[in-house]
């Protein structure tokens, strides 16, 4: 994929820091995508976990930690990196980015170990930004047609490959609804990126945002009545977080300060959004705020300037006050 193109956030790298709880920073570069597992990967009962991808000082790897910033576990070390973390629903195994030496390919482990490496994909063009259905059976990703990145699905165990998005333009971070209908991605439309929503077998595409500048990083609400994303309100403005109904109607911006705000996820209670903002020294800190907007909560500036991936299982940032 391409660093010099701005159709697709997969092509933006982002300064983030995640800061877990009771006021420990993750001492180092840490890869931002939040709230990455949706309401269907809450699992009621069991003590919250996140899942984030960080920079060691070689490679980015995976990691699991406690809400309440103890129980740090190395789930992945190679000298390869690993990022985009997504929780299984049953909370058992994680999804994500891995590289086999030649490209990026999807991977899983087990969630509580890291052991039982499954290698998903296996060809020589990048698969990357894994999501689970709701009901755990297949996995879909942005993966490399020859020329332009589309969204596929696959067996949750590999295999089964369905192509569902089959055009001359890039696609990326594919999101499921939480009924497991539809999914949500970002698409080029021949002038910018803009918000999608498809059948979760490919067809019935519904253009959800429409204008002049570039729509990124769908999330949808728990209750699947939302997508929050991110947006700029006029071209080559700083990116702000918004909210739309699927059907394209009730835009609501939600956040409206000074710096970019990026990779908006709901909260497995959809109560809040968690964000990432950019600070003066060009950092991004974690923020989390009410889908309505309002008064944020957030995190110490980080230590070093790098971003990326996570995921959460069992409660949301808000929660605890991440």
């Amino acid at each position: 994929m391409s660093s010099s193109s701005s159709r697709g956030s997969g092509r933006r790298h982002i300064v983030a820091a995640l800061a877990a709880a009771a006021g420990l920073t993750v001492a180092c570069a840490v890869l931002v995508a939040l709230y990455a597992a949706p309401a269907q990967a809450t699992v009621p009962g069991t003590p919250a976990k996140i899942a984030y991808a960080v920079y060691d000082g070689h490679e980015y790897q995976i990691y699991t930690i406690g809400p309440n910033g103890g129980g740090k576990l190395k789930l992945t070390n190679n000298a390869k990196d690993n990022v985009d973390p997504a929780y299984s629903p049953s909370g058992k195994r994680i999804a994500y980015t891995c590289h086999d030496g030649q490209d990026k390919e999807i991977c899983t482990i087990n969630a509580a170990t890291g052991g039982d490496r499954r290698q998903l994909t296996h060809n020589r063009t990048d698969d990357q930004q894994p999501a689970y259905s709701p009901g755990g059976k297949r996995i879909a990703y942005a993966g490399i047609d020859g020329i332009h990145s589309q969204i596929y699905s696959m067996k949750v165990g590999g295999g089964g490959t369905k192509e569902l998005t089959r055009n001359t333009t890039d696609h990326y971070k594919p999101d499921y609804a939480p009924n497991g209908n539809r999914i949500a991605y970002q698409g080029y439309d021949g002038n910018d990126v803009e918000i999608y929503t498809m059948k979760v077998g490919g067809g019935g595409t519904k253009k959800v945002t429409d204008n002049s500048t570039l729509d990124r990083n769908p999330s949808y609400a728990p209750n699947g009545n939302r997508i929050a994303y991110e947006g700029e309100d006029r071209t080559n403005a700083d990116s702000a977080i918004y909210t739309i109904k699927p059907d394209g109607g009730g835009k609501s911006r939600v956040t409206n300060n000074s710096g970019g705000d990026y990779n908006p996820s709901y909260s497995p209670n959809g109560k809040r959004i968690a964000y990432a903002k950019a600070n003066t020294n060009n950092h991004k800190e974690i923020y989390t705020i009410k889908p309505g907007g309002g008064a944020t909560t957030g995190s110490p500036p980080p230590p070093y300037p790098r971003r990326r991936v996570l995921a959460f299982l069992g409660e949301s940032l808000e929660e605890r006050r991440l």
